[in-house]
């Protein structure tokens, strides 16, 4: 039985266009070429980070996003960044007695953002709050306890395998692979990632089918 439904963020519920465009509007670049940097960096197994620092050589990005801050010109998000399918299906979740978290890779600030939207949520909380980010057990031990069910009872929703699949189903949780954002596109059809998720969904629809069956 499902007890709970735990989100990533970026890409699961959140779009990263605006993101991704603000640094590139600070770093004085189209947002096609950071794009592009990013996705074969990731892709090769590097991290977004290492990216951003093909276009500045040594660039500390959390100093980096501080002046940002200081600029005016820091993170941001409202309704238009959620995809569409967001509400309705956090809403259902609740609806059917599941409690829902979200829970991802993002800054403190994002926190403070996301509760901002009044999302239909049980649970709203980043890495940046909590201290410990994905892929570390840890952060999966936070999502148990936000949870408040055993872990067999949980289902996480990710896009990105490293982070969303195959550490879930280390901590014993189960796993549903968003195909969304580029990363649930490139890996969607894995081996390695259709052997490790539990399902395997397009939508969120999906994921409250799944969850109220």
């Amino acid at each position: 039985m499902i007890r709970a439904v735990a989100f990533d963020i970026g890409s699961t519920l959140v779009g990263d266009t605006r993101y991704w465009a603000g640094w590139a509007d600070w770093l004085g670049v189209p947002l096609h070429t950071l794009s592009a940097l990013i996705g074969a960096t990731v892709s090769g197994g590097g991290t977004s980070d290492d990216a951003l620092r093909l276009l500045r050589p040594g660039l500390d990005p959390e100093a980096e996003m501080a002046a940002r801050e200081a600029a005016g010109r820091g993170e941001y998000l409202d309704d238009g960044d959620l995809y569409p399918d967001v509400r309705p299906a956090l809403a259902a979740l609740r609806a059917a007695g599941i409690r829902v978290v979200v829970a991802g890779n993002q800054s403190a600030r994002v926190t403070g953002l996301l509760r901002a939207l009044d999302l239909p949520a049980d649970v709203i909380a980043t890495s940046g709050e909590w201290g410990v980010g994905k892929p570390a057990p840890e952060f999966f031990a936070r999502v148990v306890e936000a949870a408040g069910a055993e872990p067999g009872e949980i289902v996480y929703v990710g896009d990105h395998p490293v982070n969303d699949v195959f550490p879930v189903k280390a901590a014993g949780l189960r796993a549903a692979h968003l195909r969304r954002g580029p990363w649930g596109h490139l890996w969607a059809d894995d081996p390695e990632v259709i052997a490790a998720a539990d399902w395997r969904v397009d939508g969120l629809a999906e994921v409250v089918a799944l969850a109220t069956a």
